[in-house]
């Protein structure tokens, strides 16, 4: 669904080294296990072609997945504009923008981000077009 909806956009996934557990309740406690520790298949290294970045998570333990931490380490945000998506079961975006802010230093972080809640990402396209247009 993320795919068609930001087609136009340019993405990267921060894939984890070893994927999550489907089970919900599974994935969570994988994910506070991974906190300070979580290795992507593919590190980004250079963002400096983009004005805007979208940062996009579910929402474990707070914040965003550990491995976006991963992902976002040692980039230079300098002058970008971050933005912040999430979907999350009834915390909202949570911590993840002061975390963004910390982590995307000298950028320019819209902390008004978009929560979905999961259990309506599949019809939230709509939603996350009129966003993105802002």
């Amino acid at each position: 669904m993320w795919a068609e909806v930001l087609a136009f956009l340019d993405m990267f996934k921060a894939e984890p080294a070893v994927p999550y557990a489907k089970d919900y309740k599974t994935c969570i406690e994988e994910a506070k296990q991974r906190i300070g520790n979580a290795p992507i298949k593919e590190k980004l290294t250079d963002i400096s072609a983009y004005d805007t970045v979208y940062i996009m998570s579910p929402i474990y333990w707070g914040t965003y997945a550990p491995e976006v931490e991963t992902a976002l380490e040692g980039l230079d945000f300098t002058g970008k504009t971050v933005r912040i998506i999430c979907t999350h079961e009834g915390s909202g975006l949570s911590g993840m923008p002061s975390d963004v802010k910390k982590m995307c230093k000298g950028a320019n972080v819209d902390t008004n981000g978009l929560a979905i809640k999961g259990s309506s990402a599949k019809e939230s396209k709509d939603k996350v077009k009129a966003w993105i247009a802002q």
